[in-house]
């Protein structure tokens, strides 16, 4: 996904999966209030209290809080109120104390050392806020080691429970004396009945066949020296005889002045033995994604949470037919394709079978995660060898409660998981868009270059409803163009392929904003809409796709929007859309009204320099319209033809995509001096935002910030992906 994955990990989306609990000791119900206020205005979901009496507060102290926040009380001081947190189960609860009114700074160490965790303002709000979210970091970090401590504590009852399904030979022996034996060291000497057994001497039971070397090693073992205490030894006692030599093993024990003494055996665990080897890789790979998301439940919880599987809809005959080492990486490339689209932990369940966690602050969040997903079941393409071999994914998922999620039900979680697929489910706004593309007519103005200032007549196409797409066109050109045969048969199923990467903004204002390419698979191959010559022998073809591609990005947005409503698109159109659709600024407005955004111009159309060049004058009225529609104007590829700084001075735009041949200069000094001059005289010319491309390394993106352009775009900072995320949260 990039290795710059969040600007301040303190800031991260995380903390407000789950609800911020806290416990505020002031008598001004305003200043509770603003706290209150400013933890929701950052989009935490709180839970708190206000109290200002002695009673009240020993009653909150039976439950759990992640901070304390002390300001004025009745009748509390500062120092009760940390002596009874310490005193209580909870003692590491962070507690903030609001500066009082007669504080001076040469009194900050003293409150620190009382057990204070930190002197905070409240006229300053930001810096206010930033306290207050170290303080709840390290409080959920303190959390966190009390459930791993926990949890080594289970690990020991693991161990044990292990220790009797291996079937071992347990016994407790003090002062050389048999006192307790579990029903594996029984059968291995005869005996029928644990009270057959105590207060007989080991040495009775052992019958060492060398034993000075036996009774020399247990004097040293009993005296605490347990470097020694795992050796073999061949006994003479003809009811264990079989089992020569015997694998010894001394242990400590928790009961006073009693050591333990465990042997292997090997009769009483054939059955066992046979069946776990059978599955051993599947049950050590579902044990341990339990025990990971299990971890990830108790240390990272949120208010909803699902577990999402991902397996193999079809295995293609082109990974059958090739060599064993290329099956392996294909399997190695699924699982690597899932981490770089969902950006999130990805557990092996089994060979063939991943699995993640999905977590939010709502349901309803929750939910719209989800639904992003469903891009993924469109046919992909894994890149092996240089070689392309189709990938075609089966997503299924199911709601997880933290409370009830044991190693008992996991395996019904799992099926649950697998068999709950996740169905195209679409909006009542969804609907609302595709009905749009149906509906609004196509209303072609065909040009004639010879005759520039003839009227141009329009020519209508309506389109059936009932087929949302158009019918190759009964023309020469059309007919021999594989690759719009292939667009009209990928319009047709759905299988055209939206690209979403995430651009970096500098000032860090503008967060959420995304450039949207579009493709499909073409003889194995991955083809790219955006300038595509062949789309000029079938303009209503062109401008077919561009609608499609336009109302599905407005479907991935309107659902965004939920997660993050200051989201925004750049999605890349051709010319014929621009130039020849006379309904296209009506179809903009449509989209905008039912896609909801807050924002006055979430959808930014972006069309080549080149295009651009040749027609100004049209340009700038279409542009016009566009923007009255709601719609945002940019121009990619530019820097790319002589008329750059034309269209700079002519036309109203408001953002610029840098043509990629800027990106190479980044790495040489003469080349970035030139680069920035031709930028300074842009500026000059129009103080405007600019994105740099293709910054797919460490150093292209540190260079960049050498030059003045306000957005970075590249692979460092996030891939292109099939759906909307945002790569800073995780």
């Amino acid at each position: 996904m990039g290795s710059l994955e969040v600007r301040n990990l303190l800031l991260s989306k995380k903390l407000k999966l789950s609800e911020t609990r806290l416990l505020i000791i002031d008598d001004n119900q305003i200043r509770y209030n603003e706290i209150v206020d400013l933890f929701q205005s950052k989009k935490h979901l709180v839970h708190a209290i206000l109290l200002d009496e002695l009673k009240s507060f020993e009653k909150q102290l039976n439950t759990s809080w992640d901070l304390v926040i002390f300001g004025r009380a009745y009748d509390i001081k500062i120092e009760q109120t940390i002596t009874l947190i310490q005193a209580s189960a909870d003692a590491d609860i962070p507690v903030l104390l609001l500066k009082p009114e007669d504080y001076q700074n040469d009194q900050y160490l003293s409150y620190i050392q009382k057990g204070i965790y930190d002197v905070i303002n409240l006229e300053n709000t930001e810096r206010f806020y930033v306290s207050l979210v170290r303080a709840l970091s390290y409080s959920r970090t303190l959390q966190a080691q009390k459930h791993l401590l926990d949890d080594l504590e289970n690990a020991k009852h693991q161990a044990q429970a292990l220790v009797d399904e291996q079937h071992k030979a347990v016994a407790l022996i003090q002062e050389g004396i048999h006192t307790e034996a579990n029903e594996e060291y029984l059968k291995l000497f005869g005996l029928n009945d644990v009270a057959d057994i105590i207060g007989l001497p080991l040495l009775d039971i052992l019958q060492p066949k060398n034993i000075n070397d036996f009774k020399q090693r247990f004097k040293k073992i009993s005296q605490g020296q347990f470097d020694l205490a795992r050796f073999e030894i061949d006994t003479l006692n003809s009811k264990a005889k079989s089992e020569n030599p015997l694998k010894i093993e001394f242990l400590p024990s928790d009961v006073e002045d009693a050591i333990q003494i465990t042997i292997e055996t090997n009769s009483y665990s054939t059955h066992s033995t046979t069946s776990s080897d059978l599955s051993k890789k599947r049950i050590s790979f579902v044990a341990n994604s339990f025990q990971q998301i299990q971890y990830s439940l108790i240390n990272q919880p949120a208010k909803a949470n699902a577990l999402v599987l991902f397996s193999l809809s079809d295995c293609p005959k082109e990974v059958f037919n090739s060599t064993w080492n290329t099956a392996l990486q294909y399997l190695e490339h699924f699982q690597q394709f899932v981490k770089e689209q969902t950006n999130d932990t990805v557990y092996q369940i089994d060979n063939i079978l991943y699995g993640i966690l999905l977590q939010a602050e709502s349901e309803t969040i929750l939910e719209s995660r989800i639904h992003g997903l469903q891009a993924l079941e469109k046919p992909q393409l894994l890149v092996i060898n240089s070689k392309t071999y189709p990938l075609n994914l089966k997503i299924g998922y199911t709601h997880i409660d933290p409370n009830h999620f044991t190693e008992q039900n996991f395996s019904h979680i799992l099926e649950q998981a697998y068999d709950h697929r996740l169905v195209k489910k679409d909006s009542v706004s969804d609907l609302q868009l595709s009905a749009t593309l149906q509906e609004t007519k196509i209303e072609l103005t065909v040009e004639k270059p010879k005759l520039e200032l003839e009227a141009i007549e329009p020519i209508q196409f309506e389109v059936a409803p009932a087929k949302p797409v158009i019918e190759p066109a009964a023309n020469p050109t059309f007919q021999e163009s594989a690759i719009l045969t292939q667009i009209v048969r990928s319009l047709e199923k759905g299988e055209i392929q939206l690209k979403y990467q995430q651009l970096y903004d500098k000032q860090d204002s503008v967060l959420n904003i995304y450039e949207v390419t579009c493709g499909f698979i073409f003889n194995n191959q991955w083809k790219k809409v955006s300038n595509l010559i062949e789309l000029d022998d079938d303009i209503e073809l062109s401008i077919k796709l561009d609608r499609w591609i336009l109302v599905e990005a407005c479907k991935q947005l309107h659902n965004f929007i939920t997660q993050y409503p200051e989201a925004k698109l750049i999605v890349n159109l051709n010319r014929h859309v621009l130039f020849n659709d006379k309904q296209f600024p009506e179809l903009i407005s449509k989209l905008l009204t039912i896609v909801g955004s807050r924002l006055s111009h979430p959808l930014i159309l972006q069309f080549d320099e080149e295009d651009i060049a040749k027609n100004i004058i049209e340009s700038q009225k279409q542009f016009a319209v566009l923007r009255e529609n709601g719609a945002e104007i940019s121009i990619r590829r530019f820097g790319s033809t002589i008329s750059s700084e034309a269209i700079l001075k002519q036309i109203d735009v408001g953002l610029l995509t840098l043509d990629e041949k800027f990106t190479e200069k980044l790495n040489n000094d003469k080349a970035l001096s030139d680069f920035q001059h031709l930028l300074e005289k842009y500026h000059e010319i129009k103080p405007i935002d600019m994105v740099l491309k293709n910054l797919n390394d460490m150093n292209s993106f540190a260079n960049a910030w050498n030059v003045e352009v306000r957005f970075l775009q590249g692979e460092y900072f996030q891939k292109k992906l099939d759906h909307l995320t945002d790569v800073q949260d995780h």
